[in-house]
């Protein structure tokens, strides 16, 4: 499985790369803070697999790195998918790194 850190994570966003961000936790949990991704929780991840992206790269986030995880392997075995990339550590890393502000639970 492929992995972005947060710091390649920071830099793509600040050189306007372009890709997709989805993070997969739950609504009520990127509500409390978010890295302004695409909210598609795990669960619907499936049957809403039209909303990823596949012309470009689409970085996977969650909490810590976990429920990413899964959906990488998820998408990648059941649909074929290529370019996806999932984000070592989640929130927990980016508010550890950037932003010890940020709501965490």
């Amino acid at each position: 499985m492929k992995e972005v850190t947060v710091q390649e994570l920071k830099q793509k966003i600040d050189n306007k790369e372009d890709f997709q961000l989805i993070d997969v936790r739950e609504t009520f949990e990127y509500e409390t803070s978010n890295l302004n991704g695409e909210n598609i929780p795990l669960g619907g991840l499936l049957i809403e697999v039209d909303r990823v992206a596949t012309d470009k790269p689409v970085i996977i986030q969650c909490r810590s790195g976990k429920r990413s995880a899964a959906a990488v392997m998820q998408l990648e075995q059941l649909h074929g998918f290529t370019n996806l990339y999932n984000l070592k550590g989640g929130i927990l890393a980016w508010q550890e790194a950037f932003d010890p502000n940020m709501p965490v639970y």
